[in-house]
């Protein structure tokens, strides 16, 4: 498939972290062979990754702890430069990787709404007009000018979760922040990301919980030691993590 059919083409990945954050790069590393050994302390989080998405396709991605699933939404998200190979997105995203991206603690709500949304691209006039919905959602109406930073988590991924929700990017990403929300609300949120779906969207999900994987996602990508592992069918990929996780 021509790359400009694609939503998301990923090749020859890898992004390499040293004492357990980004590693700075020099001048000289930067023309320096690709295939060099790495230096002490480091390792690479993920490499020769490489896969296609299609528009609309739903992934769910897979691995323990540690083994590069956040990272990669990252790398897709643009908040990562990788250190060898690249992503192609055609579109934008909408990132919901990390409750605390793009807020600013002493700002209130109703500051952080239009800044936040702002940020992500929305015009004055889209924030305005979606502002009492994003309100609404996030069940935020008795706290519009509380400020963020005396939010609970709870509070912060309702926000969160609401704001990006309302972006009309064709690509949703979406880790496992949702954990901390309440049953009610991952109920609500769940049945926007089927709404989502259901307009065409393409949804890169990490989660460890296999219901939710297989409501939301057709496609696997199993991650294991920073390589992709396994690629195929959302059954199958778990099948084979799990056959993995149970031998230890």
């Amino acid at each position: 498939m021509a790359a400009s059919d694609l939503a998301i083409r990923v090749h020859d990945l890898g992004v390499r972290f040293r004492r357990n954050r980004r590693g700075r790069r020099s001048i000289k590393d930067l023309f320096a062979d690709s295939s060099r050994r790495s230096k002490p302390g480091e390792f690479w989080a993920l490499r020769n990754v490489g896969f296609d998405v299609r528009p609309g396709e739903s992934i769910g991605v897979v691995g323990r702890n540690g083994q590069g699933k956040s990272t990669l939404l990252k790398l897709v998200a643009g908040v990562l430069i990788p250190d060898e190979g690249g992503v192609d997105i055609r579109g934008g995203v909408a990132p919901l990787i990390e409750i605390t991206g793009g807020f600013v603690g002493d700002l209130t709500v109703r500051e952080n709404v239009r800044l936040t949304a702002g940020l992500h691209g929305m015009t004055r006039a889209e924030v305005a007009r979606r502002y009492d919905g994003i309100i609404d959602f996030a069940e935020l109406d008795d706290f519009q000018d509380t400020p963020y930073k005396h939010l609970s988590n709870g509070m912060k991924v309702r926000l969160a979760f609401s704001v990006v929700s309302q972006l009309e990017e064709p690509i949703l990403l979406v880790d496992e922040v949702l954990a901390v929300g309440d049953k009610a609300f991952r109920e609500k949120c769940y049945r926007r990301i089927d709404e989502l779906l259901a307009e065409g969207r393409t949804l890169f999900f990490v989660s460890h919980n296999e219901r939710d994987l297989r409501r939301f996602c057709t496609r696997g990508l199993y991650l294991d030691k920073g390589a992709l592992k396994l690629d195929g069918p959302i059954d199958e990929v778990l099948e084979r993590y799990n056959a993995d996780y149970a031998t230890g």
